[in-house]
C-alpha cells in the first residue's frame, strides 16, 4: 500500500480534487473529463496539484498520471511529439500516436492543459476524441467554459467539472487558505499567464533554430509557408528527436541527417560544424525523395555484406524488394533478382548467400548473381545440396513447429528467435553441430545479432548471440552453454533492432529501442553513445568500416563514431 500522502489543493478546492480522484478510479466513468470555468478561476492550479502528486514514484495505478502537455502555443506536431516522448513511443502525427497506443492496452491517463491556448485546438480536440475511443486511455482536458473547444468536446458526453460552480469549492477552507496566505504573496488561484516565449529565431539559420526552444521552433515551422532552404522539411521529419534532445550539437547532427538532396548543400556543411561536439559524424544519409543518389526505400530490414558482398549493404523495403547499396556512400549497386515478400529480417553469409525470414516465419534463401557458382558439366553432375542449403533446410524443419520472427547469422552459425522468447541456433560446423535452443525472454524475441568470438590464439572462434525482446532486455548466449543471468542492457521499451561487430577491445553492440533511441555500447569502457533519428528505428547494421547504419521508413543514415575519448 502506498503511504505517500497527498497535500490538500489550494484555494479550498478539496471537493474538486476528491471528484477528480474518484473519476480516475471509477471504471464506469466517462473516459474524458473536461475541466472548465472562466479564465482565472483556478483550472491550471487544480491540474498542477493532480499532476504533481499523480506523477510521483509509487503512486497507485488508479491515480497515476502518465503524460501531461501544456498546450499553450503548441501546434499538433509539438503536442504529439511531447506526448509520445512521455509515453515511450515514436509518433510523427496524431494517427501514429493513436496506433502506437492502440497496440499497448495498458491503462494510460493523459492531461491536456489549456486546449484553448494551443495553435490548433480543433485538431487537438479530434486527437483527444480518438484517444479516448481506444477504451484504455483516460483524458483530462482543460478548456475555458463556452469556448469552441469546450463546446466541441462537451458534445462527446464527457464528465464535466465547471470550477465556476460553487459545489467544487469548500468555502471554509478557502477562507482559511486566504487567511494563511502572506499579504504580499502571489495568489495561486488564477490560471497561470502564458509567457510570450521570446522572439522568433531566423528560421533560415541552423545555428539559431538548434539553439531555440524546439517545441516553439516546431510551431513556427508548422505555420511557415516556405521551406527555409530545406530546414523546415528536415526539422519536421526528425521532429520528435529534436524536441527530446537538449544538446544543440546533437540536434545539429540529427537535423543534418534529415536533410534531403533538395536542401541547400551549404546547410549540411553548417550543421556539420555545429555538430562538432556530438559523439558521431554523419558519413551519409538518404531520405525519402532523394534522387542523386536515390533513396533506397524504407529500410524495414538491413544487412551488412561479407565476403562476396563485402563493402555493401542490403536494404529490404515494405514489399520485400532487396536493394544493394555501397556502405561507403549509400550509392546503388543493384538489387537481388527476386523480392522476399514481407521480409522481416535479412542476414548474409560470406559466399554471397542471403537469408530472409518473413513475418510468417518462413525462411527463404537466395544467392547474389555475383556469387561463385559451379558451371558446365560440374554443375550438371553435382546434385548434392551445398552446406548452406543443408543448413537452411535443417532450420526450416526445426522452425516448422516454432515459427521464427527474427534472424541472425555469422560465419559458423544461423540463429532465429521465436514468439515464445526462445532463440534457436544452427551450426555450419563445430562448436554448434546440432540445433541448440535457449529461452532468453519473456515474450517474443524481436532482434538478433551474431558475432564470432575468438576464445584464444589458435582456437577456432565460437558464435556469440545477442538477442533483444519485447520484454525490453538484451541478453547474450553462446550455443551449447548456459545463458548469462544478467542482461547486457535493459530499458522499459521493446528492442526493435540489434547490430554487433567485433572490435579490438571486444564487441561493439548497437541497440534500437521502441522509443526511437539507438544506443551503441562500446567494449571495455562502458561508454554508451546515443542517437535518435526521429522516425521509428526499424533496422540496424554494422559496416565493416566500423560505421553504424540506422534504418527507418523515411531515411537510412550512416554514422561514424568520433574518437573514443569524446563525450557521448
Amino acid at each position: 500500500m502506498n503511504d505517500q500522502k497527498w497535500e490538500r489543493p489550494a484555494a479550498g478546492r478539496e471537493p474538486a480534487a476528491a471528484a477528480l480522484l474518484a473519476w480516475l478510479a471509477d471504471p464506469a466513468a466517462p473516459l474524458m473529463c473536461l475541466v472548465t470555468g472562466s479564465a482565472g478561476c483556478g483550472k491550471s492550479a487544480l491540474l498542477a496539484w493532480l499532476v504533481a502528486h499523480g506523477s510521483r514514484p509509487g503512486t497507485p495505478p488508479e491515480r497515476r498520471v502518465h503524460a501531461v502537455v501544456p498546450l499553450q502555443g503548441l501546434g499538433v506536431r509539438g503536442a504529439v511529439w511531447m506526448l509520445a516522448d512521455q509515453l515511450g513511443v515514436v509518433a510523427r502525427a496524431p494517427g501514429e500516436l493513436v496506433a502506437a497506443l492502440a497496440a499497448d492496452e495498458r491503462a494510460v491517463t493523459i492531461v491536456l492543459a489549456d486546449l484553448d491556448g494551443s495553435e490548433a485546438p480543433e485538431e487537438l480536440g479530434d486527437l483527444a476524441v480518438a484517444l479516448v475511443g481506444l477504451g484504455h486511455v483516460r483524458l483530462l482536458v482543460e478548456a475555458v467554459s463556452g469556448s469552441p473547444a469546450a463546446l466541441r468536446l462537451g458534445s462527446r458526453a464527457p464528465a464535466v467539472m465547471n470550477l465556476d460552480h460553487g459545489q467544487w469549492t469548500d468555502l471554509e477552507r478557502l477562507a482559511a487558505w486566504r487567511a494563511a496566505m502572506p499579504m504580499t504573496a502571489p495568489s495561486p488561484e488564477p490560471d497561470a499567464e502564458a509567457s510570450a516565449g521570446g522572439s522568433q529565431p531566423d528560421l533560415d539559420d541552423p545555428a539559431q533554430v538548434i539553439s531555440g526552444d524546439p517545441l516553439k521552433v516546431t510551431t513556427w515551422y508548422e505555420t511557415s509557408h516556405t521551406d527555409h532552404a530545406g530546414l523546415r522539411t528536415a526539422w519536421l521529419r526528425a521532429g520528435q528527436s529534436l524536441s527530446n534532445e537538449s544538446r544543440p550539437a546533437h540536434r545539429a547532427l540529427v537535423l543534418q541527417a534529415a536533410l534531403g538532396d533538395r536542401a541547400d548543400p551549404r546547410l549540411s556543411e553548417d550543421l556539420s560544424a555545429l555538430a562538432a561536439d556530438a559523439p558521431w559524424r554523419l558519413v551519409w544519409s538518404r531520405v525519402s525523395g532523394d534522387v542523386s543518389p536515390p533513396w533506397p526505400g524504407p529500410a524495414f530490414a538491413l544487412a551488412a555484406g561479407h565476403g562476396v558482398l563485402d563493402g555493401e549493404l542490403l536494404v529490404a523495403d515494405h514489399q520485400g524488394v532487396v536493394r544493394r547499396i555501397s556502405a561507403a556512400d549509400g550509392s546503388p549497386s543493384g538489387r537481388l533478382p527476386r523480392p522476399f515478400p514481407s521480409a522481416g529480417t535479412l542476414t548474409t553469409l560470406p559466399d554471397g548467400t542471403v537469408l530472409a525470414l518473413d513475418r510468417q516465419g518462413h525462411l527463404d534463401i537466395e544467392r547474389v548473381p555475383s556469387a561463385p557458382r559451379l558451371s558446365g558439366i560440374e554443375a550438371f553432375l553435382s546434385s548434392e545440396p551445398t552446406p548452406v542449403e543443408q543448413l537452411a533446410e535443417t532450420a526450416r524443419e526445426h522452425l516448422s513447429g516454432h515459427p521464427g520472427r527474427v534472424l541472425g547469422a555469422s560465419f559458423t552459425c544461423l540463429a532465429a528467435g521465436d514468439g515464445t522468447g526462445t532463440v534457436h541456433a544452427f551450426g555450419l560446423q563445430s562448436p554448434v553441430p546440432q540445433p541448440h535452443a535457449a529461452v532468453l525472454h519473456r515474450g517474443p524475441v524481436t532482434a538478433l545479432a551474431v558475432v564470432e568470438l575468438e576464445v584464444s590464439e589458435g582456437v577456432e572462434s565460437v558464435p556469440l548471440l545477442y538477442s533483444g525482446g519485447a520484454d525490453g532486455v538484451v541478453r547474450v548466449w553462446s550455443p551449447g552453454r548456459e545463458p548469462l543471468d544478467s542482461p547486457v542492457a535493459a530499458r522499459p521499451f521493446p528492442v526493435t533492432a540489434l547490430a554487433a561487430t567485433r572490435a579490438p577491445g571486444g564487441t561493439v553492440l548497437a541497440i534500437a529501442w521502441a522509443d526511437g533511441l539507438v544506443e551503441c555500447h562500446l567494449p571495455g569502457s562502458g561508454q554508451v553513445r546515443t542517437f535518435r533519428p526521429g522516425p521509428p528505428v526499424l533496422s540496424l547494421a554494422s559496416a565493416a568500416s566500423g560505421c553504424l547504419v540506422v534504418g527507418t521508413d523515411e531515411m537510412v543514415v550512416c554514422l561514424r563514431p568520433v574518437d573514443a575519448g569524446a563525450e557521448a
